[in-house]
């Protein structure tokens, strides 16, 4: 049985953590965009071509209570491998979209290239515009907040 040392060793950097929710969240089309604007795209081959499947989701009372299974919902998931290094990425998305979690997928692979610096100014340009549309949510949430007061009557 692993001890815990094992198993925090095996949990991915914060900065793939960021950067695979960066590219979940994102659109297809600005993947497409994104991966267009690439100066030379390599090659990749699947080692998992893009397949939809169901995975549990769980919640927990109030964020912090007991689990339960909440439902399920459709994921697609890929893995690739570049042809010119062999770097392995891996996209899952929420939903049917092939191509997101192909290009996910891509894209995680080239980040794991450390030569790759406009792949990872192409996730930082989408992961900004994702918090600026969270921000104008919330602006415009918040608009419509109403306060309310009573006056105690004697």
């Amino acid at each position: 049985m692993p001890d815990a040392s094992d198993l925090h060793s095996s949990a991915p950097p914060p900065q793939r953590r960021r950067w695979m929710a960066v590219l979940a969240k994102a659109s297809v089309t600005e993947l497409e965009r994104a991966w267009a604007s690439l100066q030379d795209r390599p090659g990749y081959r699947f080692l998992r071509p893009p397949e939809c499947g169901l995975a549990l989701v769980r919640g927990r009372i109030g964020g912090s209570g007991d689990p339960f299974n909440l439902g399920e919902m459709t994921l697609t998931r890929c893995a690739v491998v570049l042809d010119t290094d062999g770097a392995t990425g891996f996209g899952y998305v929420a939903g049917r979209d092939a191509r997101h979690a192909e290009l996910a997928a891509a894209f995680d692979a080239l980040m794991q290239c450390a030569t790759r610096a406009d792949a990872a100014s192409a996730i930082d340009a989408l992961g900004a515009a994702q918090r600026a549309r969270r921000r104008e949510a919330a602006q415009a949430a918040a608009a419509t907040k109403v306060e309310f007061f009573t006056l105690a009557r004697e």
